[in-house]
This record gives structure tokens, C-alpha cells and sequence, in this order.
């Protein structure tokens, strides 16, 4: 019992209630202490970890929609080529000298390179 003295104290002095207790002394006055002290980390854990990786998961998401034929792709498997048709999630890119074409899905594509205009 007083290894719950070091870790939660809240819930040791929730234990140490003296069982002909009435009213406001079972209301456990700890019990808000106990549940901010779970809830507060994971809220940080949200804010820190997973906003920020949809924040840009929303963004690559954006750049690959707006993708148009003409654009430089890079898949994830690192192939490189040139955007020659855009069909609802699939795209066909050329690649390499001989004209090779290849077909894939829109998830595939790890990175957009707009070309630039003069």
C-alpha cells in the first residue's frame, strides 16, 4: 500500500477513507486530481504528436490532388517521371528515355515538382 503513496496519492488517500464515513467525506475529493492526472497527458500526446501529422497529411494530400499532366512525381518506391494522364486515383506517369508508361495509384505518389514557369 505505500507504493500507491509515491505514485498516486490520490488513490491512497482514497483508500485510507474510514469506512463510517457519510456524505460529503465519500465524495472522494481526490477523484478529480486522479482523473486530471490521466487525462492531461493524454491531451498533450494529442496536441503534440498526432495534429501535427495530420496537419501534414493534409497537406500531401493537397498536393497530390492537385496534381496536373505535365507535373514531376516521385513514387514511393523512388521512381521518378512525368505525369501524362490522371484518371479519378490512378496515374500514368512516363519515365526514363525509352518513353517507358506506368500506371499507379494516387497513394503511391510520395512527392509532387511542379514545373517551373518562366
Amino acid at each position: 500500500m505505500r507504493f500507491l503513496h509515491f505514485i498516486l496519492p490520490a488513490l491512497a488517500e482514497a483508500a485510507a477513507v474510514d469506512p463510517n464515513a457519510t456524505g460529503p467525506e465519500l465524495q472522494g475529493a481526490g477523484s478529480w486530481l486522479t482523473l486530471l492526472i490521466w487525462i492531461l497527458p493524454l491531451a498533450l500526446m494529442y496536441v503534440i504528436l498526432i495534429v501535427p501529422q495530420r496537419r501534414k497529411e493534409k497537406k500531401q494530400r493537397e498536393k497530390i490532388n492537385s496534381a496536373i499532366v505535365g507535373d514531376q512525381i516521385i513514387t514511393i518506391g523512388g521512381m521518378t517521371g512525368k505525369i501524362v494522364n490522371i484518371k479519378d486515383d490512378e496515374i500514368t506517369f512516363e519515365t526514363s528515355i525509352e518513353r517507358t508508361k506506368i500506371t499507379i495509384k494516387k497513394w503511391a505518389i510520395k512527392d509532387v515538382i511542379k514545373p517551373i514557369e518562366a
